[in-house]
């Protein structure tokens, strides 16, 4: 149980006058950040500000605005590397190993349609989790299908834990894709990302991470995760909708392929070949969303500015709380762990005889929003004899009065369907 000081911290809220959504609508208890995050004034401002003061084509042009424009994607790839540790050994962000994207499912299928056909053979295995969004499944069935590889499942235990002897067990020699998500979308638990990727870089295999779920709520050093790729999205973090983050280590993104091709990817083309430009714009086909990637930018320093590991404590309660709230009512399934500790972000959950679609109806009558479906992981819910479930994920901007918002819309729920039983 959360102590007294742990109650009063998440009950004072300094943060959603930051929200202008959230600050324009003081009922409403939005429990969806998993699906996708509030977006801070700091955002809003930016993306108006890039269209207003340095609007023009990055990398296109050699007037100043033109320049202005490459110079702030070029900041943002430097300031996203140190945000995830993507630094040198005298700690010099490496922003040409950020490569933008749309959003983590374009990152993903950037790496499998490049990374899959150039090191797969007949008999390979792609190890992936059940526990994957189907952005990290979907690209694997589809290589494999290609290919010839195997798509071999690490599988979970009854506590919802990747066992080392489950690591041990899956991959092997044969291993050569380890492609796996840090935290889960359901869940809300964190896999030993680490273990799984010395495992994996002693069988000689490469692995990349789905941090979709994990870069917005916890500390991510690249480096010490151990991973070849991670991806994720600026949305999740109060970016901008329709940017997306591949990173990678520098030789390996040479040695790919491009993925898609056309405007300044190029370096040159003759009638019959061309010549690729180098990494990061090899990966970048078209015109980039500047003005997205300047205003993630600022999303990264309002971040920081109220220091990220404040934040990420702040979350942990507020999950510990979410937890230990549904669990007290006698009507509701947790899917996933009882432990209020391992979840992270988010807690799945069902009302015993109710549908999730009909329970999401019904919060959202009461001024509450949550997410209810199968969250795009239909083969983990399959795994649990589950077809769907209700998720409320929180963020920082969060506080105990959403929470228990959210409890006492769940009661209602109860009664519109068993009275006062």
């Amino acid at each position: 149980m959360l102590t007294d000081k742990e109650l009063s911290a998440i009950s004072v809220n300094p943060y959603k006058q930051d929200f202008p959504l959230l600050a324009n609508k003081p009922g409403l208890a939005f429990l969806d950040s998993a699906a996708t995050a509030q977006r801070p004034a700091a955002v809003l401002d930016a993306q108006r500000h890039f269209y207003e003061t340095m609007n023009a084509n990055p990398l296109r042009g050699l007037y100043r605005l033109s320049v202005e424009a490459t110079q702030a994607i070029n900041d943002a790839r430097s300031h996203i590397a140190r945000f995830i540790g993507a630094v040198d050994s005298e700690g010099t962000p490496q922003g040409n190993e950020i490569v933008f994207t749309r959003n983590a499912s374009e990152s993903l299928n950037l790496v499998a349609k490049t990374l899959g056909p150039t090191t797969l053979q007949p008999g390979d295995d792609v190890v992936i989790s059940i526990m994957e969004h189907h952005s990290n499944l979907i690209p694997w069935q589809q290589v494999c299908k290609q290919t010839g590889a195997h798509l071999v499942y690490l599988r979970m235990d009854d506590d919802f834990r990747i066992t080392d002897e489950e690591i041990e067990r899956k991959i092997g020699p044969r291993a050569k894709i380890v492609s796996v998500t840090q935290v889960s979308n359901v869940l809300g638990v964190e896999n030993p990302i680490r273990k799984i990727a010395d495992r994996a870089h002693k069988m000689g295999a490469y692995v990349i991470v789905d941090g979709a779920q994990s870069v917005p709520h916890v500390a991510v050093d690249v480096r010490k995760i151990g991973c070849d790729f991670l991806a994720f999205s600026a949305h999740k973090l109060g970016g901008p909708m329709g940017i997306g983050v591949l990173w990678g280590k520098m030789d390996l993104l040479e040695k790919l392929p491009p993925f898609l091709t056309g405007g300044e990817m190029i370096d040159s083309v003759t009638e019959t070949d061309a010549v690729w430009a180098p990494v990061p714009q090899k990966f970048e086909a078209g015109t980039q969303d500047a003005a997205g990637s300047y205003a993630f930018d600022a999303d990264l320093s309002y971040l920081e500015s109220k220091d990220f590991s404040t934040l990420e404590a702040r979350e942990l309660v507020l999950a510990r709380y979410l937890a230990e709230q549904l669990e007290s009512l006698p009507f509701i399934d947790i899917v996933g762990p009882t432990d209020p500790t391992r979840h992270i972000a988010s807690v799945s959950f069902n009302v015993r005889g109710v549908h999730p679609h009909d329970v999401a109806s019904i919060l959202d009558m009461n001024n509450v929003c949550i997410r209810a479906g199968h969250h795009c992981a239909q083969p983990l819910l399959l795994s649990m004899g589950l077809s769907s479930t209700c998720r409320a994920s929180i963020a920082f901007y969060n506080d105990k009065g959403d929470i228990d918002q959210l409890i006492a819309a769940l009661t209602k729920v109860w009664q519109v369907f068993h009275g006062n039983d």
